[in-house]
């Protein structure tokens, strides 16, 4: 995995790769009936055996890690069960266009928090693409939206999630400065996990009492979003603001609809793909304003 390093291929095709394999999470979670934290958990923990493998090449890294960069890495893994916690709950009571559209709000919270911990700034262009591209991508959940009853327990939920990834992403972003993209994302993934277990553990439910279906969704998920996505993110968090990252992640909602649309019969307004083309519009322009070439 190390030899991603060392590529020439372009960074907006890992941006690309790493939207499109997000976009699948929500896709596979609503096929699952096992508990969110089950899922999650079982996500990350197989991720791990996965990545176990190449873990030795890494014994000289690992063994200069410093104590305070293991406290922001449990840190960060905790944040990261915590949101797959909150937002796969949230599939449970909300529709997926409004589940991920809340997910938007992560750069807002991502880029105040790189202002205060990081004292990074912004230009007024990048924030005047941001507001685009966050509009359009709220409006393709804006449907969906409901402010009363279960709905609105799945909406909360799902900010909720939103709020621990963004505190992720800030603190992945101090780490990778000077830790592997590898070492970070084992980690991380196997403290969010280890998170996961103890709350399945108090809550009393079945770590083996699922059908073959359930756990080739486990597998799924943790080959496709995580692998492909959240690690590929990890990885991107070396050569890009953390607020860079997260608005990239503003293509699920309109990936995550698209899928919904084909494989699980939800419907898609043409509103919402007119919303989806102002979203890609906004990323790419804040990616311009944002990023050095």
């Amino acid at each position: 995995m190390n030899a991603m390093n060392k590529t020439k291929v372009p960074i907006p095709v890992f941006l690309l790769i790493g939207i499109v394999a997000i976009s699948f999470s929500a896709i596979f979670v609503r096929w699952s009936e096992a508990p969110a934290a089950i899922i999650a958990m079982y996500r990350l923990l197989m991720t791990n055996v996965l990545m176990l493998p190449f873990l030795w090449n890494y014994r000289v890294e690992i063994a200069k890690v410093r104590w305070r960069d293991w406290l922001k890495t449990a840190i960060s893994g905790i944040a990261l069960g915590l949101h797959f916690l909150f937002w796969m709950d949230s599939l449970r009571f909300t529709t997926v266009a409004s589940s991920t559209a809340i997910l938007t709000l992560e750069p807002i919270f991502v880029l105040f928090g790189a202002f205060l911990l990081y004292g990074q700034r912004t230009s007024r262009h990048a924030l005047i693409a941001m507001c685009v591209a966050i509009a359009g991508a709220v409006c393709i959940g804006w449907g969906d939206f409901q402010f009363s009853g279960i709905a609105l327990k799945g909406d909360m939920l799902s900010l909720l999630g939103t709020l621990a990834v963004a505190l992720h992403m800030l603190l992945g972003k101090s780490i990778r400065e000077h830790m592997s993209a590898f070492v970070y994302s084992f980690f991380v993934f196997l403290f969010a996990g280890l998170v996961l277990a103890v709350t399945n553990v108090y809550s009393g439910v079945s770590f083996t009492d699922y059908v073959p279906k359930e756990w080739g969704i486990f597998l799924l998920l943790a080959i496709v979003p995580t692998v492909f996505g959240h690690y590929v993110f990890n990885w991107l968090l070396k050569y890009m603001k953390a607020s860079s990252v997260s608005m990239t992640v503003l293509g699920e909602p309109l990936g995550a609809s698209i899928l919904a649309y084909f494989i699980l019969g939800e419907t898609i307004t043409t509103v919402q793909l007119l919303a989806g083309c102002v979203l890609l519009v906004g990323v790419g322009m804040f990616l311009r304003s944002n990023e050095k070439k």
